[in-house]
């Protein structure tokens, strides 16, 4: 495999506070994920969004900061964005050109916008994609609960069409080997 990248998306106090599906396991296994990736000396990425003044989600604001159980370490890069996709006006893409990524392994919050958007822009880029299973959640709506979006997203939508979603131990074997 080429060049891998750990992704983490979104993963800020304000959507963890609120409770979204399976939310203590996704970041346990995103904790895995990033332990893994450092110890493997993987690049970890993470992405933050800036909903814009007054949002739950403004920049510099509690909510805006990454949660710190996954909490980046000095050194690590952080991508500020302000759309869905983390490829959408950042400077994302470059960066990994520059670094000769090929592959991410994407993860993290909510799942039917920023990582399905985040998920397809990279693979009309052309990146290989990894899901790692009960690594990215959000929440119910009026429509399905948080479970069902996240049945649907990874193995219907982003399953061998978009993405290779793979169980977490497939996933640290992958960051272990490559």
């Amino acid at each position: 495999m080429s060049k891998v990248v750990l992704l983490v998306v979104d993963v800020q106090n304000e959507l963890i506070n609120r409770q979204p599906y399976n939310v203590l396991s996704v970041i346990d296994n995103i904790k895995k994920l990033i332990s893994t990736a450092r110890n493997s000396k993987k690049e970890v990425i993470y992405v933050r969004h800036d909903g814009g003044n007054g949002s739950v989600l403004e920049k510099d604001s509690e909510g805006w900061q990454i949660f710190n159980d996954v909490s980046p370490i000095d050194g690590e890069l952080i991508i500020e964005k302000r759309y869905n996709s983390a490829f959408l006006k950042t400077e994302l893409k470059a960066y990994l050109e520059s670094k000769g990524i090929h592959s991410i392994i994407l993860v993290g919050l909510q799942t039917e916008y920023c990582i399905d958007a985040t998920c397809k822009s990279a693979f009309d880029t052309g990146y290989k994609i990894i899901i790692p299973e009960e690594t990215n959640t959000t929440f119910d709506n009026e429509f399905l609960s948080g479970n069902k979006l996240y049945e649907f997203f990874n193995y219907k939508i982003w399953n061998k069409r978009f993405a290779s979603v793979l169980p977490i131990q497939e996933v640290i074997e992958i960051l272990n080997n490559y």
